[in-house]
């Protein structure tokens, strides 16, 4: 017959067991977790409000972007339609300067007309060295009045001044011109942005822009902080030789059809 004899438990053992079973949480540590889990869930309810309160302005600043956006395009487009006229009636000058070739006595009342629709057009565009230009096509004008300048050179010099005003219409950067601000006359740094508009940096770091007013174009000086950061973010791109990209600009700054 075999015997066998209980081994009492280990006092170690026990030891092990006991530490590897659960220690019950106290209510209190519960309750005040529970309530840790409540101020962080309000937290990110109110953060995903504030995310949805940003996405929302950014939606609407948007919007009005791209309503700048299409007013720029189709100011453009009467710009270029207006070049592509100007272009057409002075081809067809051309042309009758070449059919009466032999006649300059009939050609001279032709570029007399094509000389004062160019003059009419700089004094109604916008204000970029307007004096110059018109001090060039009166030079043009009085010489063919007068006999000292050949009918076939005037019409010369008036399709290099056309050929010049497509250039000058299609360009961007900065140049110097004295302009009157208020009532000072004031050498000014000017950006101009293709035929859509003239902004102004004076010395003393007043911006703005030329402006269509009822009794003419005026300099008017910008007074909202946000659209002088953003004249001043274009002319120092303009200053790094950056003349391609995305600007945002005030769009009630561009020309009405001028």
């Amino acid at each position: 017959m075999s015997i066998f004899r209980a081994t009492p438990p280990r006092p170690a053992l026990l030891l092990l067991v006991a530490g590897l079973l659960p220690t019950p949480v106290p209510a209190q540590d519960a309750g005040e977790l529970a309530l840790r889990l409540i101020a962080l869930r309000g937290e990110v309810e109110a953060i995903n409000g504030e995310l949805e309160v940003l996405r929302e302005e950014q939606r609407t600043s948007l919007q009005g972007l791209a309503a700048q956006k299409a007013e720029l395009e189709n100011s453009l487009k009467r710009q270029q339609l207006a070049q592509q006229e100007a272009r057409d009636r002075l081809a067809r000058a051309e042309l009758e300067r070449g059919t009466a070739a032999a006649a300059g006595d009939a050609l001279t009342p032709v570029l007399l007309s094509a000389a004062e629709r160019l003059r009419a057009q700089v004094a109604a565009g916008l204000p970029f060295k307007t004096d110059e230009r018109l001090a060039v096509l009166d030079e043009i004008r009085d010489g063919l009045a007068t006999g000292q300048l050949a009918p076939h050179r005037a019409a010369n010099r008036l399709w290099a001044f056309n050929e010049d005003e497509f250039r000058v219409a299609r360009e961007t950067g900065l140049h110097q011109q004295t302009i009157r601000l208020g009532e000072q006359q004031v050498l000014a740094q000017i950006a101009k942005v293709g035929s859509i508009m003239l902004l102004f940096k004076a010395p003393d770091g007043r911006v703005g822009a030329a402006r269509r007013s009822a009794s003419g174009w005026v300099w008017q000086e910008a007074a909202d902080e946000a659209d002088r950061r953003r004249i001043a973010a274009l002319y120092d791109a303009l200053g790094k030789q950056i003349r391609q990209g995305y600007f945002e600009l005030p769009a009630a700054l561009a020309a009405n059809g001028g």
